[in-house]
């Protein structure tokens, strides 16, 4: 049984336009302790699809189809099925860590609400020992001085330490599934190449599968054993990585992946994407 199941996945908004199609028959399965990258343009539907798995769409959305946790069925679970999931099963990384910590609490106060009320033994954890447990945390994600750096607040962090701060708190819990959304998004070439490995080496200590969210086809090759590609809400297709980078079979990912700057090429001008296949999208 495969740990995350889904399948015919659609997602709608109402607009004063009209029905908006977000995702369209997406079917994907993700098994214990893979890498399962999610590629495509900004508005292929990557994000949509990770949070139709958190739970995490706005009230308006129209979801149908099926997504199965380890057989569970996890669209028209209750609110109270959903934060046990995401406390203690399934854990979400999200892009901007900036955004995502809170700029007026330490991060020793964030990261110790999450084992306080959601530790992973069920029961309630001391403050004490929550913040010895993060510090263990941050440790294991090489933040240097953990033990002090703990009690700063999220400016005092660069953008590769505060993300590093953000996957430290979706393990806390030791989830069997971890998304991450645009995990290297704002970062330079040199930490998103960091943060990568040690997502790779965190993956192997924690035994968890990882589904990569992402737009940079760099990132990918080195660390996903299966890749996903999306499109205005479809998928395009989807295989081994080492296939969809060396023989990929559909127009999409042909051109997405030409359109990626070579340093071997004297090019004067960069690809662009040929879209001609969308006609053939339409009609069928």
């Amino acid at each position: 049984m495969a740990l995350l199941d889904i399948q015919n996945l659609r997602i709608t908004y109402d607009t004063p336009d009209g029905v908006v199609e977000a995702v369209r028959n997406v079917n994907l399965q993700i098994d214990k302790g893979e890498t399962l990258a999610i590629v495509g343009e900004s508005g292929s539907g990557k994000s949509q699809t990770a949070f139709a798995t958190m739970g995490l769409l706005p009230h308006n959305a129209q979801v149908s189809g099926s997504i199965k946790y380890q057989g569970q069925e996890i669209i028209g679970l209750s609110h109270e099925g959903m934060n046990k999931l995401r406390s203690n099963e399934i854990a979400m990384i999200f892009q901007d860590p900036m955004t995502s910590l809170n700029p007026y609490l330490r991060i020793s106060d964030q990261m110790a609400e999450t084992l306080i009320y959601n530790s992973p033994d069920g029961k309630r954890m001391k403050k004490k020992d929550a913040i010895a447990e993060c510090v263990r945390m941050l440790e294991a994600v090489k933040i240097p001085n953990a033990k002090n750096r703990i009690h700063l607040y999220p400016h005092e962090f660069s953008g590769g330490m505060r993300q590093r701060v953000m996957i430290a708190m979706s393990l806390l819990c030791r989830p069997k599934l971890l998304i991450a959304d645009e995990p290297t998004t704002a970062l330079d070439v040199t930490v998103q190449a960091r943060i990568m490995d040690l997502l790779v080496e965190l993956q192997e200590e924690f035994h968890m599968a990882i589904v990569l969210i992402t737009h940079n086809l760099g990132i990918v090759a080195g660390s996903c054993e299966r890749t996903m590609v999306m499109y205005k809400g479809e998928v395009m297709e989807q295989g081994s990585t080492v296939d969809i980078f060396g023989k990929p079979s559909h127009p999409y990912t042909q051109g997405l992946l030409s359109a990626v700057p070579r340093l071997d090429q004297d090019e004067e001008r960069l690809v662009t994407l040929d879209r001609s296949f969308e006609t053939q999208m339409a009609e069928g």
